[in-house]
């Protein structure tokens, strides 16, 4: 079934309209492996499920929950489906009749004599007859655009979730730093109390005792930095939850643990649950519908109305049947000369649709792109973190060393100051790789649209049917 799902969307799309060149999507894009190239041996082919809650943070599932009752957004991707949905019934309605009443009242006043009154009731009714399919294509054809907003929704809920989730580690980083910084303070001061008193006893000189109140006074400096990006990252979050931005929200928890990728499917399957890539297959199926709506409307049309209708000059005529009037019509039209324009129409309809067949080609390339960068990155990230944690263990050992050395007088100022300064630089960067490795697997989730409880409870694509 390899690129089967291209094949019949492109085949929907063209099949249904023969002015269209055949393209077919499937020749335009590069054969899938069976599973992913950069995936290590012995990943899963089944699709992962509820990756927020594989996080193992129960405080970032309520956060998800929350924006998605809050994020403006998101509730904006579902008005503009619900407008989708409601263009669907407008397009839908002109397959069937129009029925109109009429209440009218005329007053007619002379220059001489007296003036008159006339009432008139009447109904009339209309109906085009679709010869030819024009009009059914464009009621499908704005179904498909429906279904295609759906997907939307979809994927700004997949993407409202990413974001406070790595919106949620950006603030535990941030957090840490903080912590971190306040730490780093606690050690300058220690380390300038330590100097000072080798000062009193004649130990160390002058600048000594200055170089650890500079050496204070800039993570004293770092520190407010930090406490700054905290802040920022708070405000962040918070706007997407929907919150005032007052920087009140704190995080408890560390960095979750994580194994290696697991069950993540294949390319062939991502194309089925990416709601981007649905969405674009509809759009591409809408497109081709109506560059075939756009060629019918080259044909004739037949239209039927109908009409019936009673009056006089009392408001009692028109209950009077004796007055009734009716009428049946029936028309045959079709375009002799007008410019160009349904010609130029039907030209207009079928380049956009071969537009969209690239923006569905690019969409689907790029599916592939997120998913292989995401899964290459994540061993990478794993080994980095490793490395960092090596490195920071090591900065510590070397610290405590250094401070012994330093108490005892074999070591100097700058010998402390450069190891306490290599320990912090260490721990931030292990900090760091750990959020970036965090980020990055929720980046693979996305990439893959994989499953989360959060989603089921306003999921728009159960509305449509898919």
């Amino acid at each position: 079934m390899r690129k089967s799902l291209l094949v019949a969307a492109t085949a929907l799309a063209t099949a249904s309209c023969a002015s269209l060149p055949a393209h077919d999507a499937g020749e335009r894009l590069p054969q899938p492996p069976a599973g992913w190239a950069s995936a290590p041996a012995g990943t899963g082919a089944e699709e992962a499920h509820d990756w927020v809650a594989t996080l193992g943070d129960p405080r970032l599932s309520g956060l998800i929950d929350e924006a998605f009752a809050a994020n403006p957004g998101l509730n904006q991707s579902f008005a503009r489906y619900r407008a989708a949905r409601a263009a669907a019934r407008v397009a839908g309605s002109d397959r069937l009749p129009s029925l109109n009443a009429g209440l009218d009242y005329t007053r007619t006043e002379p220059h001489v004599g007296s003036g008159s009154d006339s009432f008139s009731l009447g109904l009339s009714a209309s109906w085009e007859a679709d010869l030819w399919g024009r009009v059914a294509d464009g009621a499908h054809a704005g179904a498909l655009d429906a279904e295609a907003a759906a997907n939307d929704v979809r994927a700004a809920q997949l993407s409202v979730a990413g974001l406070v989730a790595k919106g949620w580690f950006a603030l535990i980083e941030a957090h840490l730093q903080t912590d971190l910084a306040e730490r780093d303070v606690a050690t300058r001061e220690s380390s300038l109390a330590l100097t000072e008193r080798r000062f009193a006893r004649g130990l160390v000189r002058s600048s000594d005792v200055r170089t650890a109140r500079s050496a204070l006074a800039s993570s004293q400096a770092a520190l407010a930095s930090r406490r700054r990006s905290e802040a920022a990252a708070a405000r962040s979050l918070e706007t997407l939850l929907g919150r005032y931005p007052a920087a009140t929200l704190t995080p408890e928890a560390d960095f979750p643990a994580f194994d290696a990728v697991g069950a993540i499917g294949t390319p062939e399957t991502l194309l089925s649950r990416r709601p981007d890539v649905r969405a674009e297959e509809r759009r591409l199926q809408a497109a081709g519908l109506r560059a075939e709506a756009a060629r019918k409307a080259l044909y004739p049309s037949l239209s039927l109305s109908a009409g019936s209708g009673t009056g006089g000059p009392d408001v009692a005529d028109l209950t009077d049947m004796d007055n009734l009037v009716s009428s049946l019509t029936a028309s045959l039209f079709g375009p002799i000369f007008n410019a160009g324009e349904l010609r130029g129409r039907r030209d207009q309809a079928r380049a956009n649709a071969e537009a969209q067949l690239y923006s569905y080609v690019s969409t689907v390339l790029t599916a592939w792109q997120e998913a292989e960068d995401a899964i290459h990155a994540d061993a990478i990230l794993a080994q980095r973190v490793e490395n960092l944690r090596q490195a920071y263990e090591e900065a510590a050992e070397a610290e405590n060393l250094v401070i012994r050395q330093y108490a005892s007088g074999v070591a100097t100022i700058f010998d402390l100051l450069n190891a306490q300064s290599r320990r912090i630089s260490a721990e931030s960067q292990y900090i760091s790789a750990r959020r970036d490795r965090a980020a990055n697997r929720v980046d693979l989730y996305l990439a893959i649209a994989g499953d989360f409880s959060a989603a089921q409870t306003a999921d728009p694509a159960a509305l449509t049917g898919e």
